[in-house]
């Protein structure tokens, strides 16, 4: 019996390591340890009497050693598929977030721009004539709601829907007061006048 090394066998036979370590493992060759070190063991062996007598197993070892190659193959596609799939998440997540950002910005621009108007818009009119508009139509507003009434109005606000100028509405509440005491068309509550457009003709006045 001869004891080769597996590169020796495989040397031996004209085949990879891998022909020899599947050899091993279908049992076709004998191995021997000696000291942890793995030794194939062979059998001299007579020259056969016929073609036929030695079986070949040289399409056994292509056949494993392209299974091997295949193996190998599909485990490098296999990772290259996950290195894509990972890099379009990581695509996906860094546009999410490009898009994201892109809105806060717009957001913020946009409140920039409010706040400038609004900034522009109560400098234009004088901050105290804003609020004294506000609080007055709120006052009237809570007149108008304790009224039985149902088509009292504030002078101020009409003369408003109108769409009279300022300069005009205040001739127009002035030719009004005159008139208060005499023309029992015209209301005064809490110290502003009201009328009620849908019961009364105020042409006269207006014209």
């Amino acid at each position: 019996m001869t004891k080769m090394s597996i590169a020796e066998a495989a040397e031996h036979f004209k085949v990879s390591k891998e022909a020899i370590h599947n050899r091993i493992r279908r049992g076709s060759l004998d191995c021997v340890i000696e000291n942890g070190v793995k030794f194939v063991a062979i059998e001299p062996q007579a020259r056969p009497s016929t073609p036929h007598a030695v079986p070949d197993t040289r399409y056994y070892d292509y056949i494993e050693e392209e299974n091997s190659r295949l193996r190998s193959r599909v485990e490098k596609l296999e990772n290259e598929n996950t290195n894509l799939r990972d890099q379009r998440e990581a695509m996906l997540i860094a546009e999410r977030e490009k898009i994201e950002q892109i809105y806060k910005e717009r957001d913020a621009q946009l409140r920039d721009v409010l706040h400038v108007v609004a900034s522009k818009f109560l400098s234009a009119h004088g901050m105290e004539q804003v609020i004294d508009e506000v609080r007055g139509e709120s006052e009237e507003a809570e007149v108008i709601e304790s009224t039985p009434i149902d088509d009292l109005i504030s002078l101020k606000k009409y003369l408003k829907r109108q769409g009279m100028e300022k300069k005009e509405r205040t001739f127009m509440m002035a030719r009004f007061a005159q008139r208060l005491k005499n023309d029992d068309r015209i209301f005064e509550i809490e110290g502003k006048l009201y009328i009620r457009p849908l019961s009364f003709d105020y042409s006269d006045l207006l014209s």
